[in-house]
């Protein structure tokens, strides 16, 4: 089930509104009244001053967003807000976008200057679709102001054109007004009223909030311009109500006086189907069966985090690569602005694991409850300490829970059977041993899997196997089948998809495939949110399905582990697979002929060998000294590692956007960025500035759900 609550606009007041509401927060009442000058108590119960714009424009607010108040102490908060014209102002307030003084400042201006803007009238047509009722206003002067509902459409216009205005098969009924609201002649208007929202900071919706404007979601960097927009632009309500019924929104509550939203409900929408797990979404607490996926060095920011948890949805920080303190900053942010509604990432690293388990610990610490566990090639006891903390059996049922989720990157089924079972027996007990673990926990653990969602993951950014998923999956699934059986878990484990996700037609795909849910991963790379340079993300918003190919990891390089990277603009994967090659062919760095040590200190490092491996050893004598004694003893691990810091440099220098080295970036990125920059194409998101990541989020799973129910029509 998906809340809505709708708050109705001018027309819907009157006398005695905010019975009971005003008494309930005085204080708010009071500031209310010195802000504006009089009693909106008193001004609720005056029916003339009711019938004043200037007047009824801060009442009917005050009155919603008391009420809203009122309704969340006693139910939550709702799925989606809306508000018809002035009411989108209590919507907005009641998401967090503005206190409620600036709220009531803004409409006290709004209010007065829609009422110094006199001439024209409207009227309501009635049992006319709009499209029928624009091709009649053609040349009158006159526009649609309301789209209400599809037998419902206001007009406004010159006093004269809306008397004579006529529609057979409609009835066309004037109303009590003095202005052409929501009309080209309130222009003077919107425009005196951007000098006041100019001055004021909205922040990102808590909610999703529909725009009158677009009938779509608002984003935060648009909403001065959609609120200046609306006093000179047609209300499209009747598309907001439909695209709410569309997200599954089946109960609306109307905050404010009268039931005039409520009788504008469309009947007859079919609910868009919900792709994917429901007992996902319900775990997760997200209102799609989809979540961001972390990426490298911050690159999923917190921004792209926050953004994605202020939608209902979830994403997860890239903390692969980061120092504790920087972890330990994003988690300290995401808390303050999401609780618990954020993941973080736990990237294997087979050179530190001292980092994984400090890593694990300021999980703990900070009692984060989602991570993505990422190029795990084994179970380790860092992992199994995390996902068994605090797990206990349900005092009424009997059965092991356990309080923290991890989502397991997997591409092997080998490493996906791991997985899905219940932790190795030497490591539980090693962690009861030595603390780690309490004996409870421990016997929850025996009954459970490491990771209840594993991800499948295809051909990807960054580390890949390349594989298919249309091989991957159906083998994924049947060994969770068989993993389920055998170890006679009460819940089921749930099997995810990522890797190629860039347009719906993939997405439809992976949920027809028998995903339970979706990680997306590169098309968020390209987003205003995420923690890379624009000049990578001007690179990326160019990409073509074919623009990528495969390049040595740096973490493991000498394994020849490879990673997906872009190559249109940049030279980084031809260069990083010349280097493997020579540290496969060579011994040490002086095997190499003196041209080919020549051209890789002044062409890809840009400095010498020695002013690498200074840089280098320094950091290992802080941070690995047995690597480092290592390495001052064996000339070919030496060699790896200056070769390896050409690795690291390369990802430094895409994401400060040093534009001089732009043939050095090394950027993960797999085909799913070329195939979303084909999808959107000609729309609103072919420039990366407009795709904020919950945006991505949505064109993709309703793509997908439109694209299945089309396809499933053309079957029955």
């Amino acid at each position: 089930m998906a809340v809505a609550c709708l708050f109705p606009g001018q027309g819907s007041q009157r006398r005695g509104m905010g019975a009971g509401i005003l008494d309930r927060y005085p204080d708010m009442c009071a500031g209310a009244d010195e802000i504006l000058g009089y009693s909106v108590k008193e001004l609720c119960e005056d029916a003339a001053r009711l019938r004043d714009t200037r007047y009824v424009q801060p009442a009917l607010y005050t009155v919603s967003a008391l009420g809203y108040l009122a309704r969340a102490e006693e139910r939550g908060t709702p799925d989606y807000l809306a508000g018809h014209s002035l009411g989108e102002y209590a919507a907005l307030f009641a998401a967090g976008c503005f206190d409620f003084e600036t709220g009531l400042r803004l409409v006290a201006r709004r209010g007065e200057l829609m009422a110094e803007a006199k001439g024209g009238t409207m009227a309501a047509v009635l049992g006319v679709p709009r499209e029928r009722v624009e091709s009649l206003l053609d040349g009158t002067g006159v526009d649609v102001a309301n789209d209400n509902s599809d037998d419902q459409v206001v007009i406004a216009g010159p006093r004269d054109a809306i008397k004579s205005f006529q529609v057979d098969g409609g009835k066309v009924i004037p109303l009590n007004v003095a202005t052409a609201f929501h009309s080209r002649y309130m222009k003077d208007a919107a425009a005196a009223f951007g000098e006041a929202l100019s001055e004021v900071r909205f922040t990102e919706p808590r909610v999703p909030v529909l725009s009158n404007v677009t009938g779509r979601p608002h984003q935060a960097g648009a909403i001065a311009d959609g609120l200046r927009a609306q006093i000179d632009s047609p209300v499209r309500w009747r598309e907001g109500m439909r695209y709410l019924a569309e997200q599954g929104v089946d109960q609306i509550e109307e905050i404010g006086p009268g039931d005039v939203l409520t009788k504008l409900w469309p009947k007859d929408v079919p609910a868009r189907p919900r792709l994917g797990s429901a007992a996902f979404r319900e775990d997760y607490g997200v209102r799609q069966a989809y979540l961001a996926g972390s990426m490298f060095k911050g690159i999923a920011s917190t921004d792209l985090v926050i953004r994605m948890g202020r939608a209902g949805l979830m994403g997860f920080f890239g903390a692969g690569g980061l120092t504790l303190p920087e972890i330990e900053a994003a988690i300290q942010t995401l808390r303050a602005e999401l609780g618990s509604q954020f993941g973080m990432n736990l990237l294997y690293d087979i050179h530190e694991d001292g980092l994984e388990r400090d890593t694990v610990d300021l999980y703990l610490r900070h009692d984060v409850r989602h991570v993505e566990a990422a190029a795990y090639p084994r179970i380790t006891a860092p992992l199994v300490r995390y996902r068994f903390a605090g797990a206990r059996r349900d005092p009424s049922s009997g059965q092991a829970q356990a309080v923290r989720h991890v989502i397991a990157k997997v591409s092997r089924p080998e490493v996906a059977q791991a997985f899905m079972s219940p932790p190795p027996e030497a490591i539980v007990r090693g962690l009861v041993e030595e603390g780690a673990l309490s004996p409870d926990e421990a016997g929850a653990a025996a009954e459970l899997p490491i990771s209840e969602d594993v991800c499948v993951e295809a051909d990807s950014a960054g580390h890949t196997d390349a594989r298919s998923p249309y091989a991957l999956m159906p083998a994924m699934i049947a060994l969770r089948e068989e993993m389920t059986a055998r170890h006679g878990y009460a819940k089921p484990i749930r099997v995810g998809a990522s890797g190629g996700l860039g347009s719906p037609e993939a997405v439809a795909a992976a949920f027809v495939l028998g995903a339970d849910f979706v990680v997306t991963g590169s098309v968020n790379q390209c987003s205003p949110e995420a923690g890379t340079s624009d000049d990578v993300k001007e690179i990326l918003a160019t990409l073509d399905v074919q623009d990528t190919a495969y390049a040595p990891a740096g973490d493991m390089f000498e394994l020849g582990a490879r990673v997906q990277v872009a190559r249109k603009g940049t030279l980084f994967p031809a260069r990083a697979n010349k280097l493997y090659q020579l540290y496969r062919q060579y011994g040490s760095l002086d095997e190499i002929d003196a041209k080919t040590r020549q051209t890789i200190q002044d062409t890809y490092f840009h400095r010498s060998f020695d002013d690498v491996w200074d840089e280098t050893s320094r950091f290992l004598a802080e941070r690995r000294p047995a690597e480092l004694a290592r390495a001052e003893a064996n000339p070919k691990h030496r060699m790896a590692l200056i070769f390896r810091w050409y690795f690291v440099h390369t990802m430094r220098l895409a994401q400060q956007g040093v534009d001089d080295r732009r043939v050095d970036y090394q950027i993960h990125c797999g085909p799913a960025m070329g195939s979303f920059n084909r999808f959107v194409a000609g729309t609103d998101l072919e420039d990366w500035r407009a795709r904020h990541v919950d945006v991505i989020a949505e064109r993709l799973m309703s793509g997908a759900a439109d694209l299945l129910a089309d396809r499933l029509r053309k079957l029955l």
